[in-house]
């Protein structure tokens, strides 16, 4: 597990990171979310050694990590990181042989990648020549090319439409099945939602909420419910504790002051006819992310 426990970071009189903490778990996505000049791009970089922390620790699996632990690592920054001139299979055998693979590991796993991430026709090519789309691609090729124990993406699905996200999002979804903690940011709240096991949010170098999706879900959920039913749900207007944000026929969408305001709603629908769904609206992501940085 990739730990980072009470990071700071400084730059002059400004904190850009203010005690940071949170986990990397193996065999589970982290999204990482926050608006621009939040600093997710300094952690990252202080999870990889690329800037030093003021402050606080980045373990693995309980060790401090030095240049040999941060091998184990595969890291896709923002900017573009490739050398615009060389050949793209050619480059990533290279950059996999930096790795400590053997020339014939290094080919089939670029040969893989490619075919995985629709490049093959384009392994020949200079990487100048690609579009930026299939640039965003041989990035992600590039941090996966050694096969790395933990991936750390820094906005792998900009640039990418929407074929091309849903290959991405499996070829990582396949390596956090196969055990390998992955953290990534984006921008992207749906593709984040649909993606992640796990949240991080920060806002002002601080993290504002961090942990399981669901549980997150729960926790920022209200007493929003929504129902569906044969009888006309305009009745509802006139019930004690009971907003009506949406009515359109049988369908409503209603918030409860309590449990008990929504249960004698249920018992009123049931009355009246046909209940086909009555369920306790979560919030989506975008809605957490919102309430919580206030």
């Amino acid at each position: 597990m990739l730990e980072i426990r009470d990071v700071r970071k400084t730059y002059g009189t400004r904190r850009v990171l203010d005690d940071v903490s949170f986990d990397v778990v193996p065999g589970r996505m982290t999204g990482f979310v926050g608006g621009n000049g939040a600093g997710k791009t300094t952690t990252m970089r202080i999870i990889l050694g690329v800037l030093d922390a003021d402050g606080g620790s980045v373990t693995l699996d309980g060790e401090p990590l030095g240049p040999t632990g941060r091998r184990r690592f595969g890291y896709m920054p923002e900017e573009r990181g490739l050398y615009p001139k060389m050949k793209l299979a050619e480059q990533l055998v290279y950059l996999a042989r930096l790795h400590g693979l053997t020339p014939a590991d290094a080919a089939a796993n670029t040969d893989a990648l490619l075919t995985r991430l629709g490049l093959a026709e384009r392994a020949g090519d200079p990487v100048e020549k690609l579009s930026l789309g299939n640039q965003q691609r041989a990035q992600i090729a590039a941090a996966l090319v050694h096969d790395p124990e933990v991936l750390i993406l820094d906005e792998p699905f900009s640039g990418l439409d929407p074929m091309a996200v849903e290959t991405v999002s499996e070829v990582l979804a396949d390596r956090a099945r196969g055990g390998v903690p992955v953290l990534f940011s984006s921008h992207q709240l749906d593709i984040v939602e649909r993606l992640c096991d796990d949240l991080v949010i920060i806002a002002d170098g601080r993290i504002r909420a961090a942990g399981p999706r669901d549980r997150l879900r729960e926790e920022h959920a209200t007493l929003r419910y929504q129902l569906q039913s044969s009888a006309d749900a305009g009745w509802l207007r006139d019930e004690a504790g009971i907003t009506v944000i949406e009515a359109d026929g049988g369908f409503a969408v209603f918030d409860a002051d309590d449990p008990d305001a929504a249960s004698r709603v249920l018992r009123g629908a049931l009355a009246r006819g046909e209940v086909t769904d009555f369920a306790r609206q979560h919030p989506s992501l975008s809605q957490i992310f919102k309430e919580v940085i206030r």
